[in-house]
């Protein structure tokens, strides 16, 4: 059975940094596209950025040019480098496979993000 473990939440002013980690376990992690997904309070749960097997990336426009995903094949874990952050991007980040490319894993505690002054 799959695992999705996410870290590295926390609570930052707008115009910081956060660095969100995701292990997974119990998968060949390396053959599936893998994605971040966020939902804010009384919000559908969005896809944000998504990475193929070969490293291809893709975002969403509200995040284009401020976050980057990334994957480490040898520690089976997956990033999302989230800078110059905004009070909009406070929620609840999630990562699972990527929703486009196959069924989804069960769904991880997520990491909560708050971008407040």
């Amino acid at each position: 059975q799959v695992q999705l473990v996410e870290s590295g939440g926390g609570l930052v002013q707008p115009g910081g940094s956060l660095r969100l980690s995701c292990v997974v376990s119990g998968s060949i992690f390396s053959i599936y596209a893998m994605g971040w997904y966020r939902q804010a309070p009384g919000k559908q749960r969005e896809l944000v950025a998504r990475i193929t097997s070969d490293g291809s990336t893709r975002y969403v426009d509200s995040v284009k040019g401020r976050f980057t995903i990334s994957r480490d094949r040898a520690k089976n874990t997956v990033y999302l480098q989230m800078n110059s952050l905004e009070p909009e991007d406070t929620a609840i980040y999630y990562c699972n496979r990527d929703w486009n490319a196959g069924a989804l894993w069960s769904w991880g505690q997520g990491t909560q993000v708050t971008v407040s002054s």
